[in-house]
């Protein structure tokens, strides 16, 4: 099997250091998961992923289907984590699309098989609406693990890499599908596509499932670049295209719209009595909760996302 993610590769090492932001804390996205404590030190379930630890250890950050059968079950049975196959979700799309358009079978056609047929022609907009507005229109994958709904490069309950980019049924890759066909020069291309991942989120409670999404993103943004362009992406478009991604596919407790676990631990945080035991006998002492931030770039500036659910 292809490796799918190679946190080694010089494209994700060059950029490691944003793609573990947390936005929200102005810190690194923690583990929130228990999977690697075996490792110790900086491995704790509440600890940041730190890149220097993390680059020790990068085999650990694989694809679900890439885990030992034994890592998959636990953490169904703790996470409820699950795979989504890529038939389910070009179904699911497709009806999303069906609704927006106003017709069936707009980016493709489904068998029986779980199988889909591409839709080759160019994709034709209903009546008052434009193919801006479908790259604009918002789009929020919820628990979003690898970000299957949003883009597809593999199948996640295979593994098989799903190539050319055309025959790809996220949601991001259909709006770059619509960027490639109405747009005729580089700095047009470059302005859609971004609007394209602006206008995407996800949110996902363990960090190393957040880390793969947010790979997952930034490797589709270069595949769909190198086969317009034929070339490779220079590092400030990658860095200005990484920064969106890390913004709009963020780390939460869907519950609560809080980061995971409360406040997270600083870096290197060693436990210590004081840790295990609150000052006064009998207080239970609370964690510190963070509302999580997202970004509005209509409007250029961050808010709550609990606001936008009371709304």
């Amino acid at each position: 099997m292809d490796k799918l993610i190679d946190i080694r590769s010089n494209l994700i090492v060059s950029l490691l250091d944003l793609l573990l932001i947390d936005k929200s804390t102005k810190k690194n996205i923690i583990w929130a998961t228990d999977t690697y404590e075996e490792l110790g030190h900086g491995f704790a379930d509440k600890e940041q992923i730190d890149r220097a630890i993390l680059l020790q250890h990068v085999d650990i950050i694989k694809p679900r289907i890439q885990k030992s059968q034994e890592a998959q079950a636990a953490r169904t049975r703790k996470k409820a984590e699950v795979f989504t196959p890529a038939w389910l979700c070009n179904y699911m799309n497709n009806y999303c699309d069906q609704e927006w358009f106003g017709r069936k079978d707009v980016f493709n056609i489904e068998k029986n098989d779980h199988t889909w047929e591409v839709i080759e022609s160019f994709i034709e907009f209903p009546r008052r609406k434009t193919w801006k507005h479908y790259v604009d229109s918002r789009r929020l994958e919820i628990t979003c693990g690898e970000a299957p709904y949003l883009v597809s490069r593999y199948d996640v309950s295979t593994g098989e890499l799903i190539v050319p980019p055309k025959r790809r049924i996220g949601q991001l890759d259909r709006k770059l599908r619509i960027v490639n066909e109405n747009t005729s020069d580089y700095d047009e291309w470059c302005k859609w596509t971004i609007r394209a991942f602006e206008s995407c989120y996800g949110y996902e409670y363990q960090g190393d499932n957040l880390l793969i999404a947010r790979v997952n993103l930034l490797l589709t943004f270069v595949d769909y670049y190198r086969e317009r362009w034929e070339k490779d992406p220079d590092e400030k478009l990658l860095r200005e295209v990484a920064n969106k991604i890390v913004w709009n596919i963020w780390q939460m407790d869907g519950l609560k719209d809080t980061v995971p676990l409360g406040k997270p631990y600083e870096e290197f945080h060693q436990m210590s009595l004081l840790d295990m035991y609150p000052e006064e006998p009998g207080a239970v002492e609370e964690p510190e909760t963070i509302l999580c931030k997202i970004y509005n770039w209509r409007r250029d500036n961050s808010v709550i996302f609990r606001t936008l659910k009371e709304k």
